[in-house]
């Protein structure tokens, strides 16, 4: 049975607590400045890979910016062991790439006009040479099968991706 059909009274304290954060917190937003590339969406990520000593899971991180405004941003643990550094690159830009994605609808749904194709920034070669290559590789077979639905993006045309020589100094930021 679900907790909405049944709450109990800890459901109803976490409610009053939202709310009265919410009445406190309305004078608060979000500032949008003009850009110097105004409608633009970039999006920096990085990974780390299998830094935690415990899991062997890799970090990842990333930041999207519209214009020079950050709009989205996450670090986390990858779902899953990498057995490489490109594997846990390729992860860590497919998960950007989904985000970039939903980003792009969401603004698309809101007017907001973008002006060009997102831009992916990566600063692995062999992920890029993974996303875009739709020959399967031997030494590649590991990588997870939903993480190639970023080769269909690609193909789609649907990103633009480009080497982050541009972006040396961000992407290093975010973990």
């Amino acid at each position: 049975m679900s907790r909405i059909n049944v709450p109990t009274a800890d459901h109803f304290l976490t409610v009053k607590r939202i709310l009265h954060y919410v009445k406190g917190t309305l004078h608060f937003g979000l500032t949008f400045r003009p850009s110097t590339t105004p409608g633009a969406l970039v999006a920096y990520f990085d990974a780390d890979w299998a830094d935690c000593p415990d899991t062997r899971r890799s970090t990842f991180g990333y930041s999207i910016y519209l214009g020079d405004n950050l709009v989205s941003w996450s670090a986390k643990k990858q779902p899953s062991v990498s057995r490489s550094s490109c594997e846990s690159e390729y992860c860590a830009l497919a998960t950007t790439a989904a985000e970039l994605l939903w980003l792009t609808h969401l603004l698309h749904d809101l007017k907001v006009l973008v002006s060009s194709k997102p831009i992916l920034l990566c600063d692995n070669k062999s992920a890029i040479f993974l996303s875009s290559n739709l020959v399967s590789h031997k030494r590649a077979k590991h990588v997870e099968l939903d993480y190639h639905f970023l080769r269909e993006l690609v193909a789609a045309s649907c990103l633009f991706k480009s080497d982050a020589q541009l972006a040396v100094g961000v992407k290093d930021t975010l973990l």
